[in-house]
């Protein structure tokens, strides 16, 4: 006896609601990581780029004019002489400087600073200066040899991200709350920053400053990370982890100007990524590994606020979760203890 066929279930319109929002999001991720890494790229110029100039007021002058005459490039700063245009690239309050000399123009860069704008600088002064003049330049304060195009510190911000972004993610995901969530994103955090500093310091040699100082910076920009996604995660639910690796990932990464220099990023871009952490987190870096920590106060802020903004979310997460825990205890108990309607 042949049995008859089984007929088929009645599609779910919730699997078709599903397949269209697959089909649209991820086209729109797309995008959207598209936009946050090409476009900077693509639109890469200087914007209010703190430079000096510096000489005698009547050499000067004419420096000074056709720097301010290109539509807001520079920031242009007046230096009396060489030694203050120099003593100013290292405090980090310029890239670099023009000198008015005798024997033609000097043009003093900071390639650690930024060997990206170095290379506009020279370039451009060599294009600019008199038919026939020797134009000089000095790097003041050159980037290590190991690194002199400053592309395995521009690499280590990616990295650094995602260590922050799986230490969120793990302690979200092992169920760590309050006091256990906080000690495990320190004690990981500074884990981070002792693993980085041997290897970008001591292995790689592509880091010059004081070792312990570096691995501070690189165990706070992770811990920044972290506590953000782990944050978001206990405010939010496990959607938080995406939306924090979203900020940190697709928006902070791109926008940190660590590759080139945040003045060179479309505006607000540059200024946007050092209030997140990856791009306070490279400037930091820089300030420490080759400026004797010149300029380190702001990002270390900034770090420091978005570190502890994370790690509060966590606590008051735990503490909201234990209060529902609460009341849905107090809802089953009083249910039990209510009588049975009598029928």
């Amino acid at each position: 006896m042949s049995s008859s066929p089984t007929p088929l279930a009645p599609s779910d319109p919730a699997h078709g609601r599903k397949m269209i929002a697959v089909a649209l999001l991820v086209p729109l991720l797309a995008a959207l990581a598209l936009w946050a890494f090409a476009w900077p790229a693509a639109r890469t110029a200087p914007r209010d780029l703190p430079l000096g100039v510096a000489g005698p007021a009547a050499a000067a002058a004419p420096l000074e004019r056709q720097l301010r005459a290109q539509d807001g490039a520079f920031d242009v700063h007046r230096y009396a002489d060489e030694a203050a245009a120099r003593a100013a690239i290292e405090d980090r309050a310029v890239y670099g400087a023009l000198v008015a000399a005798p024997d033609g123009p000097r043009v003093l860069t900071a390639s650690a600073a930024s060997p990206v704008v170095a290379q506009v600088l020279r370039q451009a002064v060599t294009e600019r200066a008199p038919k026939g003049a020797e134009v000089t330049a000095v790097d003041v304060v050159p980037a290590p040899a190991a690194d002199p195009r400053g592309a395995a510190l521009s690499s280590s911000v990616l990295p650094l991200v995602i260590a922050g972004v799986a230490g969120g993610s793990v302690v979200t995901l092992l169920r760590l709350r309050g006091v256990r969530a906080v000690g495990a994103l320190l004690a990981a955090s500074a884990a981070v920053g002792v693993v980085a500093a041997a290897l970008a310091h001591t292995w790689l040699g592509v880091l010059t400053g004081d070792w312990w100082a570096e691995a501070g910076v690189f165990g706070l920009a992770s811990l920044a990370v972290g506590a953000t996604v782990a944050g978001c995660a206990a405010l939010l639910g496990p959607a938080g982890i995406g939306v924090g690796a979203l900020l940190m990932v697709l928006l902070g990464n791109p926008f940190s100007g660590v590759a080139s220099a945040p003045e060179l990023l479309p505006e607000p871009v540059g200024l946007l990524g050092q209030l997140l952490p990856p791009g306070a987190g490279g400037t930091l870096l820089r300030s420490v590994a080759y400026f004797d920590g010149a300029r380190a106060a702001a990002p270390a802020l900034t770090l420091t606020a978005w570190a502890l903004l994370g790690l509060t979310a966590v606590l008051l997460g735990t503490r909201r979760e234990g209060r529902g825990g609460a009341k849905a205890s107090a809802r089953t108990a009083g249910a039990e203890r209510s009588p049975l309607p009598v029928g």
